[in-house]
Formats: C-alpha cells, structure tokens, sequence
C-alpha cells in the first residue's frame, strides 16, 4: 500500500502499522477523585506521516475496554494557493464521543489555509458539519482495526 491509499480520511490502513497504548493519564499529579474517575483507561494511537502530510486515528477506552470516543485526523501540506509563498495546509477530522448503546455523537471538521509563519495565528476558516452514516460506519470500522492492531491491555493490579 502506497502512502497515497492510506493519506486519505477513513482510508484503510498499512498493513504493517500497530497502535500504541498509553493510558490516558498518568495517576501521579492529579487528584484521587480525578485518578479514580480515569482509571485504567487508555489511548490507542497510530500515528502515519508521509511527506505530503500526516495522519493520527485515535481511540479511547475505558477499563473494560468499552469505545468511549474515536477520531481520524488527516493533515495535507502543499505548494503556496494564495500568494504568500508559505504552504497551504487543508486538514479533516472525524471524532466524537460513541454512547453505551453505540450511538455516535460528533463532527467532521474541514480546515484549510496557509501555513502561518512563526508566531502568526493560522488564518484558517474551519467548516464543521455532522457526519454522514457512511462517515460513521467508516470510523466504526476503522476503530475495530486498530483496537486489533493494538498491543493487549496491561493486566490490572
């Protein structure tokens, strides 16, 4: 698989690539209430980059493993389209918070302009919109490959 099929937004994945699995925070630091409130959840990562841009699909689970939320994120980086010289970045993003009957709630984000230089806020115009159903399958779906290509969770104490 080139870097062109996958470089696209609930595109299919590598076959070689596996997630990452952190917890979401570590205990030190926060309170007890807060620790307790978090705790055994995880973060699947998978990070893709390419030279044209980046993606980062993203799943949160709770202690029993249930999907609490999910998100792919999809940046482009090309030549200057507005005369500044500076590359122009269009970005798009699935994400949301998945219910305990599997209901979906959340938005698709599409971004785009130049890439601002130093400390200039981006001059961007987000566009957000509800997702569709096939969106939302295609996350769904896109979520179970990477919770297979995840390493297994850590055994608890």
């Amino acid at each position: 698989m080139s870097a062109v099929d996958w470089h696209a937004l609930l595109a299919p994945l590598p076959g070689s690539v596996r997630a990452r699995r952190r917890p979401v925070a570590a205990a030190t630091g926060l309170d007890s209430a807060a620790a307790a409130a978090i705790a055994g959840w995880s973060s699947l990562v998978l990070d893709l980059s390419t030279a044209a841009g980046l993606r980062v699909v993203q799943v949160l689970l709770d202690a029993e493993g249930r999907l609490l939320s999910a998100s792919d994120h999809v940046l482009f980086r090309s030549a200057a389209r507005d005369g500044s010289g500076r590359p122009w970045i269009r970005q798009e993003n699935i994400g949301g918070r998945f219910e305990t009957d599997g209901a979906f709630s959340g938005t698709y984000w599409q971004v785009e302009g130049p890439e601002p230089a130093d400390d200039e806020p981006p001059r961007w115009t987000p566009v957000p919109r509800a997702p569709t159903r096939e969106e939302v399958a295609g996350l769904v779906a896109l979520v179970e490959e990477v919770r297979r290509r995840g390493p297994a969770p850590e055994p608890g104490p």
